[in-house]
């Protein structure tokens, strides 16, 4: 029992570092999948993976919280009105939640309507690893582009609703196929259309917030099984653990890229799915 809350551990760690770093947690929890197994049903195991984030959410919650939090009087510097409710509502803040939500529909009709399916035809080692391989790629590709390019957009305040939607069709690939990195497409798209790294990066956070709420709900709801104490320990300590992980990781990226760009992560995503198909035709893996 206790090397199961070990286990649990793990993939609490791998969840809280590969979460915000755009490199796909889907494609490392897979790895570590192979080499180390939690005891349970493979039912519970899917909402495992899925329920855990709840923890990293919650990071993203506490570290930013007075950038999206929408209501106050002592930091209102936007009022939505001078009288009544409106003066406590921050208007630009308001504002900012609703692209989020724009940002949103693509993947939440997608993951609505074929969460299923794509689970069952599209998560296994080759796809995660084309798409490490094909995004790594493209944050190359990318980066080279905007290199001496000023971006068009320097804060998150700036992207505007026709820029919400469209990192929301970058995300909307990362539903579709997995070890693209929901992180690493949003960026990726950020980045392509002018918006700068840091921009990119605390949007992904925020946009964050609602599709990883949705997905636990809906695995929640769709979840047709009984959780024994055990299993609600182990998701506690799953949640607890990416938590705290991902309390260092978030600040920590905050701060790299102000002086780096996401290359490296590019090529350390080629390299581990390069990995993949390898330990895949060695019969490692994918048995």
């Amino acid at each position: 029992m206790l090397w199961d809350y070990f286990v649990a551990f793990l993939f609490g760690v791998v969840e809280g570092i590969t979460e915000w770093l755009p490199i796909s947690s889907t494609g490392h929890m897979i790895l570590l999948d192979e080499f180390i197994h939690l005891n349970v049903s493979e039912e519970f195991y899917s909402l495992y993976l899925v329920v855990i984030q709840l923890g990293a959410i919650l990071a993203v919650v506490v570290i930013f919280w007075w950038d999206i939090w929408p209501f106050g009087i002592k930091r209102n510097k936007s009022p939505l009105s001078d009288k009544g409710f409106g003066r406590y509502v921050i208007k630009n803040k308001f504002k900012m939640w609703f692209k989020i939500l724009i940002a949103c529909i693509p993947a939440a009709i997608v993951g609505v309507l074929l969460d299923d399916w794509l689970d069952e035809h599209l998560y296994n080692y080759i796809c995660v690893a084309i798409a490490l391989i094909v995004f790594g790629i493209a944050f190359i590709v990318v980066e080279r582009m905007v290199k001496n390019r000023k971006p068009k957009i320097e804060r998150i305040g700036q992207i505007n609703y026709g820029h919400a939607f469209v990192i929301g069709l970058f995300q909307l690939l990362a539903a579709i196929f997995p070890g693209t990195s929901r992180s690493g497409s949003t960026i990726v798209g950020s980045l392509a259309i002018g918006i700068s790294r840091e921009a990119a990066a605390k949007f992904t956070f925020f946009l964050a917030i609602p599709v990883m709420f949705g997905a636990s709900l809906l695995k929640i709801i769709k979840y047709d099984g009984t959780c024994t104490s055990h299993e609600l320990g182990l998701l506690l300590v799953g949640m607890c653990t990416a938590f705290a992980v991902s309390m260092v990781v978030i600040k920590g990226l905050m701060s790299f890229i102000k002086k780096h760009t996401f290359s490296c992560f590019g090529y350390y995503r080629i390299a581990l799915g390069v990995l993949v198909l390898t330990l895949g035709a060695l019969g490692v893996i994918g048995k």
